[in-house]
């Protein structure tokens, strides 16, 4: 007994939470201004058959502003360091609540990417303003060239012997939307063999900080299918910037109203670009799936 009680002092607790499928390890990390848990550690723990489980860790650290409540940081999967996470955000601010014993309210978020202000509504759902989209191709970044007022839309760009037509947006991460093939036939995404694709686009050499790349099917002006490959963590359920960026995306190239319903294999999220203030809402779930302690 008192082996397991020493190994229960040093043991790290994590919440595990998912948003549309979208898991992740949570950490309250706000009494140390660096993660407890190393780039090392995250890989080991999301490893589905020896580990946790889960497409990253997420970490509620001390607020580097004052003005803000807390900040975020996150290892993915392969250990590298994305500057953000719509799905994660959610996540976060659902987990902070439960921690805090906290009605719904909204947050200041610190990021990589910047301020982000994730709100719990009444009815459980977290409605993120997920701040303006970026597209000049240096903070992208790409070394594509701008091809309308900018911005990257509709460039060809051949990956894996075959053409396509990329629209490139920044939400504080890089994306890379894919609505047409080269020869402007559009996609049906289930069709896709994502596994073999999506590597092909996150390592090719105009993403100088690798993509996340979303291939996007047009079901109605307001309703769109979307599967995405992420950078650091490969196929996933969903991805919250990534659903952001595909309507930014997609009214660029005319085919999407600015308030649309993206489809993910791991449900529905809201998202509005709002043409008065250019700032992006994404509306979601996040739920807990348990809690638990790990030695690392």
């Amino acid at each position: 007994r008192g082996a397991r009680a020493r190994a229960a002092a040093g043991a790290t607790r994590f919440a595990k939470y998912q948003g549309l499928g979208n898991d992740f390890i949570l950490v309250d990390n706000r009494d140390a201004a660096e993660p407890r848990l190393t780039e090392r550690d995250a890989v080991r723990l999301c490893d589905r058959r020896f580990g946790i489980g889960g497409d990253g860790v997420i970490f509620a650290l001390p607020p580097s502003d004052a003005a803000d409540d807390y900040d975020m940081r996150i290892f993915n999967s392969d250990g590298s360091e994305p500057e953000m996470c719509g799905n994660g955000i959610r996540c976060l601010a659902r987990f902070v609540a439960d921690v805090d014993g906290e009605a719904p309210k909204a947050y200041r978020v610190g990021t990589l990417a910047g301020l982000i202000q994730p709100e719990i509504m009444g009815d459980g759902q977290v409605a993120v303003d997920m701040g303006e989209p970026v597209f000049e191709p240096a903070e992208v970044p790409t070394t594509l060239a701008a091809t309308e007022g900018g911005k990257v839309v509709r460039a060809p760009l051949e990956v894996g012997g075959e053409a396509w037509h990329v629209t490139l947006v920044s939400m504080g991460n890089p994306h890379c939307m894919v609505f047409s093939r080269g020869d402007g036939s559009t996609l049906d995404v289930e069709a896709l063999d994502l596994g073999a694709v999506g590597p092909l686009f996150e390592h090719h050499p105009v993403f100088p900080a690798r993509t996340n790349t979303e291939f996007v099917q047009v079901l109605s002006r307001d309703r769109v299918r979307m599967r995405v490959w992420e950078r650091g963590a490969g196929m996933t359920l969903a991805c919250g910037t990534g659903a952001c960026a595909t309507v930014v995306a997609g009214v660029l190239e005319g085919v999407c109203d600015r308030k649309c319903t993206v489809e993910l294999p791991g449900g529905p999220l809201e998202i509005e670009w709002r043409e008065a203030d250019n700032r992006i809402l994404m509306t979601g779930p996040a739920e807990l799936v348990y809690n638990g302690s790990v030695e690392v």
